[in-house]
This record gives structure tokens, sequence and C-alpha cells, in this order.
């Protein structure tokens, strides 16, 4: 509103100069092009004014959900205390069972192993064998030097 009327005096003011001055001039075009830069500038300061009430919103919204997320955070810390005695019941119930399964699977598993070792390194040797050929052959192919 101030900015407004400070934009009126100023055009009232380049009027009444121009009026007085012996060269004349095409009024209208310059009162034009003055309204047009005052619209510019109060579009301007309206947009800052919107960002600024933006930012305004954004920390009433801020505040508003801080305490919320206080009170989800003491709840979630309440649950995680009233949850320890459950899961160190079950961690006590499954514990044994865990230790079991375990026993059982490692002679599985180191038979397992033991049965492979002796394939897995035939196959490594047969494929470092097969490289040699390869590398062999490729250095035969090249012309002498």
């Amino acid at each position: 509103m101030k900015f407004s009327l400070i934009a009126a005096l100023v055009v009232v003011l380049a009027i009444g100069c121009e009026s007085g001055s012996l060269v004349k001039r095409d009024i209208p075009a310059e009162i034009e092009t003055l309204t047009k830069y005052f619209q510019d500038a109060i579009e301007t300061v309206k947009s800052h004014e919107l960002i600024s009430q933006a930012q305004g919103y954004l920390e009433e919204g801020k505040t508003q959900i801080t305490p919320l997320t206080d009170k989800i955070q003491e709840h979630a810390e309440k649950i995680q205390e009233q949850m320890k005695p459950f899961v160190s019941d079950i961690e006590k119930q499954v514990r044994p069972m865990a230790d079991n399964l375990q026993a059982q699977f490692m002679p599985l598993v180191d038979k397992m192993q033991a049965q492979f070792k002796p394939l897995a390194d035939d196959l490594q040797a047969q494929m470092e064998q097969l490289f040699q050929t390869v590398v062999d052959q490729t250095k035969a192919l090249l012309p002498p030097q």
C-alpha cells in the first residue's frame, strides 16, 4: 500500500516536472513506462512477500510438528523398552535350536567341502592348462621377431 502511494507520488511529480519543460515530449509513453516500472516493482515486492509468507508457514508447520515427532520418539522408545523382555525370551528359546541345527549341519558341510575340494582343484588345474595352451598357440601365430 505504501509502495503504491510512493509510486503515484513519483508519477505525479514526473508529470509536473515534465509539463513545465520547454521541450514537448510524449507524456503518455513516459507515464506508461513509469507505470510498467512500478508495476514490476510491486510484483517483485509481492513475490518477496509471498516467499516470506511461505517461509513463515513452513516455520509454523515445523513448530507444530516438532512436539509430535518428540512424542512419537518417546512412544517408540517406550515400545522398544517393553519389547526387550519378549525379544530376550524368544532369543533364549531359539538359541538352543539354532545351535542344534548348526551342530547337525556342520558335519554335512564339512563332508561336502571335502568332496568338492578335489573337484575344484582339478577344475582349476584344467583351466590353467587350457589358458597356457591358448597362450602358446597365440604365440605360435605371431610373426617371428
